[in-house]
């Protein structure tokens, strides 16, 4: 006979982490590490992002490094889009809570193709510069199949976050500027997972050997659920940097993002076969029940460093190296609206990050310029807490872009970037007590283009 009070244990246990939403805030974007994402220049896609706060013709520098816009002396509007495509194949397979085989595939590619799009605009009024931009810093789009061997981890991670920078800079002479801007940032969040219901109620009867008896209603992968859930928040954050040009034909520039945090909030919806919503309708267990959540989440912060060395008038040599505070994600907890926790926090243990990137620029006429770069970018993950939410290692980035000067006021940017990404492990243990073990092979694939009009 069931058991209410260790059915009820077991469902709290199951229905917390279900949710997954830790995992989907957490998971990792095609373009970079952890959900980070850099894809609002097409001209720093070329050259693997080296030179991003000491560009000197790209108005992205709005929320690169507000105080480089003084590079920009006409009203500059810049439109990029960037399609990411992830390609990603796993192999493994693990058991249930029981220690019965998963069933299931692959889960197909999770990566389908991901535009990014992107404006910004730059305004001179003199020594100063105004500047306003849309941008996405933080994304995810994972889709597996609803069937695959993983399914009680992750099946939908959907994660945009939108920041709407305004900025100013002041020329304060010919060698050094400052700027700074405000970021209003927009995060939403939709995700979903399966959930083992016939292991519960089958393990949670008092009588673990009802698992295996052919005339108990629940079993193992028998009586598979669903849980989705949607949150967003609307948050503010801050942007400082500063540009020093001690001679003519070489800059440094710095900037930093502020972290910022927010409050998602929401709704968990359940999905249950009916004779499993009968039982615990009967026993009323309500740990199922849709209803209102919210999880904190902080954005991390992002310190960029950049240099551009003008070795002669057709070409230039660009670095960047930036840190992302990746430290502010250790863990994620998940509350219904009353404050009552979904089960324990889910813990990540992210470790702070370091982007190297190099690049250089050629002008190869007055009408083309062609970039390159290469670059190599930390995963803040570890194989202790890695989810197949997170197909994410260390990687290599290697790019080429080219720029048309149609016109003296129009120029249209192209790019590609292929990232070669370390072959990453997951040795995880789902809420509902199945574990996955297996290696992600995989790598991604960006193309940009972009249009700047200066006039």
């Amino acid at each position: 006979m069931l058991t209410v009070s260790h059915l009820f244990q077991k469902s709290l246990q199951l229905s917390a982490l279900a949710l997954g939403i830790a995992g989907a805030i957490a998971a990792s974007p095609a373009s970079a590490s952890g959900f980070q994402l850099r894809e609002n220049s097409v001209k720093n896609l070329g050259r693997a992002n080296a030179g991003t706060a000491v560009a000197n013709d790209d108005a992205s520098v709005v929320s690169n490094n507000p105080a480089a816009m003084v590079n920009l002396d006409k009203t500059t509007i810049q439109v990029d889009a960037t399609d990411i495509n992830l390609d990603a194949n796993f192999t493994g397979g693990g058991t249930t809570a029981l220690g019965t085989p998963l069933n299931g595939g692959n889960g197909g590619d999770p990566g389908a193709p991901k535009v990014v799009p992107a404006i910004a605009v730059v305004v001179p009024v003199g020594s100063l510069r105004f500047g306003f931009s849309v941008g996405a810093p933080f994304g995810l789009k994972t889709q597996y199949d609803a069937d695959w061997v993983g399914r009680y981890n992750a099946i939908n991670s959907d994660v945009k976050t939108v920041d709407f920078n305004f900025s100013a800079a002041w020329a304060i002479n010919e060698h050094f500027s400052l700027g700074a801007g405000v970021i209003y940032q927009r995060t939403n969040v939709t995700l979903s997972n399966a959930i083992d219901f016939g292991t519960a109620l089958c393990a949670g009867s008092g009588n673990p050997a009802n698992c295996f008896n052919p005339a108990f209603p629940f079993h193992p992968q028998g009586q598979d659920g669903m849980v989705e859930v949607k949150g967003d928040d609307n948050s503010y954050g801050w942007l400082l940097g500063a540009q020093w040009k001690p001679t003519e034909n070489f800059a440094i520039g710095y900037s930093h993002h502020s972290k910022i945090s927010h409050t998602l909030t929401g709704n968990a919806d359940f999905t249950m076969p009916a004779s499993v919503a009968a039982t615990f309708g009967a026993l009323g267990v309500t740990a199922y029940n849709d209803g209102a959540i919210y999880a904190p989440l902080t954005t991390p912060s992002i310190d960029t460093l950049s240099a551009r060395w003008d070795i002669n008038k057709q070409f230039r040599l660009l670095a960047d190296i930036q840190r992302t505070g990746w430290n502010s994600l250790q863990q994620v907890a998940v509350y219904r609206e009353s404050g009552a926790p979904l089960g324990p926090a889910e813990p990540f243990h992210w470790s702070n990050t370091t982007y190297f990137g190099v690049g250089g620029e050629w002008d190869m006429s007055d009408q083309f310029t062609f970039r390159a770069g290469i670059a190599h970018d930390e995963s803040p993950t570890n194989d202790q807490t890695r989810t197949p939410r997170l197909p994410d290692n260390t990687r290599m980035l290697y790019s080429v872009g080219a720029t048309w000067h149609a016109s003296d006021a129009l120029s249209i940017d192209a790019a590609f970037q292929r990232i070669s990404i370390d072959s990453p492990t997951v040795n995880v243990t789902s809420s509902s007590g199945s574990h996955l073990v297996g290696q992600f092979d995989g790598h991604a694939n960006l193309f940009g283009v972009a249009a700047q009009y200066r006039f």
